[in-house]
């Protein structure tokens, strides 16, 4: 098998939110409880926030955020703070973007890669996000990317339709159809505060299968990222991803990375899984 990548991105790769703890959405898995966990910085502070980061050692960040009454993460009102980035450090930029369209190439040149949660069946996308789009918006955003020279590292959960897994499948028949590199599988976390706090969590097993039929269709590199259930499951999980052959996977236990280097070579990466 090729190298693993174990990227841990905590240590030198922080995710901030731009919105505070503010989302117009109160998706059933997410209930903005997510963003709680962001570094929070405003407009005004971040370009200096972010020179001090390279000061200190850090080699990019994660720029994201809510959504807001546009369905976008308002990356677009920072334009002139991500250019400043760009040209005053080094610092590598991952961008969650939401519902960009073409106005947005204005900005989206500038950062180093974009992170896309990707959802596969109109009917996930309403009863999860509560919002009035279809798929045809992601493959839309996808067309922009692409034909548009942006890398974009799509994210599909798997588990995401209240712990059932059916869609998935389908998603990765669609995305392999794109110019994409790095794809990227999450699973749900059944999260304490919101509507699929009691849900029980994708078996490993079942999960895994949608690991290895990725595995099958995706000629590019397939990554594990940071969204997946702690404790045992991870530690099941994880293994069976590595020996189904992913090339990436995020914040695996200690015993995954020591039982990992007895089986592949293996290169620990301080950065954000799509970089």
């Amino acid at each position: 098998m090729k190298k693993l990548k174990i990227y841990i991105p905590g240590i030198k790769f922080p995710s901030i939110s731009l919105t505070g703890n503010y989302c117009s959405l109160n998706c059933a898995h997410c209930g903005r409880h997510y963003l709680e966990g962001m570094l929070k910085v405003t407009r005004s502070s971040l370009v200096e926030y972010c020179k001090s980061l390279e000061r200190e050692g850090y080699v990019g960040c994660l720029l994201s955020g809510g959504l807001d009454s546009r369905l976008k993460v308002p990356l677009d009102k920072f334009v002139e703070e991500i250019k400043a980035i760009k040209r005053e450090t080094k610092l590598k930029i991952n961008a969650h973007v939401g519902f960009i369209d073409e106005k947005d190439l204005e900005w989206l040149k500038y950062v180093d890669a974009v992170s896309l949660d990707f959802v596969g069946a109109d009917e996930v996308i309403k009863r999860v996000y509560k919002i009035d789009k279809t798929v045809k918006d992601y493959l839309k955003i996808l067309d922009i990317l692409t034909e548009n020279g942006v890398r974009v590292a799509p994210h599909i959960t798997i588990g995401l339709d209240f712990g059932k897994i059916w869609w998935e499948y389908k998603a990765i028949d669609m995305l392999v159809e794109y110019p994409i590199d790095v794809l990227v599988l999450d699973v749900l976390i059944p999260t304490k505060g919101t509507e699929m706090e009691n849900v029980e969590k994708p078996s490993v097993e079942e999960s895994l299968e949608v690991v290895r039929y990725a595995r099958e269709r995706f000629d590019g590199e397939l990554s594990i990222g940071c969204m997946r259930p702690l404790g045992k499951w991870r530690l099941e999980f994880d293994k069976g991803a590595i020996l189904a052959g992913v090339d990436r996977i995020t914040n695996p236990p200690r015993k995954v990375i020591e039982w990992a280097k007895t089986i592949r070579d293996v290169e620990i990466i301080y950065e954000c899984c799509v970089m």
